[in-house]
């Protein structure tokens, strides 16, 4: 299993939830957005790709106005 966190402006996903992401390139990596537009994760090397598509929420947090969640991936 393997856990990554994205970033959520609005409180719109809550734990259990199933998310799917999709991959987008940029010249020197890659990032992730959870479908459709709800969160952002950060950057990723070449390396450190995500291979799985859909995963589940395990976590969240708030910072000030700002939200936190961690995704599992089934890698």
């Amino acid at each position: 299993m393997r856990t990554e966190r994205f970033h959520m402006e609005r409180d719109e996903l809550n734990i259990g939830d199933e998310v799917d992401i999709n991959e987008g390139i940029l010249p020197m990596a890659y990032y992730y957005t959870i479908i459709p537009a709800l969160a952002m994760s950060g950057n990723y090397t070449t390396r450190e790709r995500i291979k799985s598509r859909h995963g589940k929420v395990v976590g969240k947090e708030e910072h000030n106005s700002t939200f936190y969640i961690y995704v599992e991936f089934d890698e």
